[in-house]
């Protein structure tokens, strides 16, 4: 890990995304979380534009997406752990009911 601090940051441990401080090629980057959990490493596989997610587990299409550690989107798609994460494959969960 770098001196440069984190190049996602999480809110709680356990959820699925982490959001970009700044622009992230792929590979190798830092993710800190806000509620002290210990910063982790995470494999990068597409560009993610600063402000956006990385997916921090995998996520079957149809499955919730936890950030906050609460529900707040929809997968539509299978999504791979280090996967950029955006409206490509996944919709907002506010106004929807869960699936049981």
């Amino acid at each position: 890990m770098t001196n440069e601090g984190p190049t996602f940051l999480a809110h709680k441990s356990g959820d699925a995304v982490a959001v970009a401080v700044r622009d992230v090629e792929p590979g190798n980057a830092v993710v800190g979380y806000l509620d002290g959990t210990p910063s982790v490493e995470v494999e990068v596989r597409a560009e993610i534009p600063l402000g956006h997610k990385v997916a921090m587990v995998d996520t079957s299409s149809g499955s919730d997406v936890i950030e906050y550690g609460v529900r707040t989107a929809i997968a539509t798609a299978d999504i791979t752990k280090g996967d950029y994460v955006h409206t490509h494959n996944v919709r907002s969960a506010r106004w929807q009911t869960s699936v049981a």
